[in-house]
């Protein structure tokens, strides 16, 4: 069952008028919300992102956050699997073809859900390849926006390379993947960028820095060269639906030197558990408050 402007229906039976600017122009944002066992995971921090996306192009938000955390517990709950990810799209709606916002219009408002597969244990195991690509897509990748194509050529060429990933670079500085933030670490030191107009707010990088602080990990949030890309001891990329992966090749070179070359390294194997462990005691709180 999906949602489609205030209906529940079976997917096979949804159309959205071909005029609708989310077709027409990519005009729209979107979310994505892991749910395990049937719960949200950090509900209201990508509620919260959802508006900040809608802000940022200007459409006005067709729900409350209230309103959104029941649509998106009754998707979970007409969709019964033990864990899935709902995916839920606002565009700005159907108007005549012109580049300008059209007046008085009402959003397009699209849910579904779909399972939710985490990475295996043996792919954790050994890492994954990723390949290095010049950041090419406009000024505001902070906003989560379904216009996508440049993030789409950006991961081919990571399939066309046989990697999982793509590591963004931009005027000789680390961004972020094409579907992924990425972390380094050097001599034990967590380094990642900081949230700017280059990069998406990922809600599993906001809890890996929280993990990395309430244990005392040592941490940065700065500027990562290229050269510190290359030079590091290990690479994970983060996101909701790979939680925290090791990256144990880049360009076809192994990660890290000498006997660990190539191999997921420590801080990488502590973040996922303590991944882990957050996930669980959020799971198990009242009423999921904490989600």
């Amino acid at each position: 069952m999906i949602y489609l402007n205030g209906e529940w229906m079976p997917i096979e039976k949804a159309m959205v008028p071909v005029l609708d600017r989310g077709f027409i122009f990519g005009d729209g944002v979107y979310e994505v919300i892991p749910c395990y066992s049937g719960h949200p995971f950090r509900l209201r921090e990508h509620l919260t992102r959802l508006q900040s996306s809608l802000d940022g192009v200007r459409i006005e938000n067709p729900c409350s956050i209230e309103r959104w955390d029941e649509l998106v517990r009754e998707m979970v709950a007409k969709n019964p699997m033990d864990d899935q990810y709902v995916y839920l799209q606002v565009t700005r709606g159907v108007a005549p073809r012109d580049h300008a916002f059209p007046k008085g219009v009402k959003p397009t408002v699209f849910m579904m859900t779909n399972p939710l597969t985490t990475p295996p244990q043996a792919q954790r195991d050994r890492g994954v390849a990723a390949v290095t690509v010049a950041d090419n897509r406009w000024l505001r990748c902070d906003i989560k926006s379904v216009s996508l194509l440049a993030n789409c050529l950006l991961r081919q060429t990571a399939v066309d390379g046989e990697a999982a990933e793509a590591v963004l670079l931009r005027d000789g500085f680390l961004t972020e993947g094409s579907a992924s933030n990425i972390f380094v670490v050097k001599n034990g030191v967590i380094v990642t960028p900081p949230k700017t107009n280059f990069i998406l707010p990922g809600i599993t990088y906001d809890v890996v820095i929280e993990l990395a602080r309430a244990n005392r990990l040592p941490l940065e949030i700065r500027q990562v060269s290229e050269a510190e890309v290359r030079d590091a001891d290990e690479l994970w990329l983060t996101s909701s639906t790979k939680e925290v992966l090791p990256i144990s090749t880049l360009d076809g070179k192994p990660v890290g030197r000498g006997i660990n070359a190539g191999k997921p390294g420590p801080v990488a194997a502590r973040m996922y558990q303590l991944y882990q462990d957050y996930k669980r005691t959020v799971m198990r709180a009242p009423d999921n408050v904490d989600a």
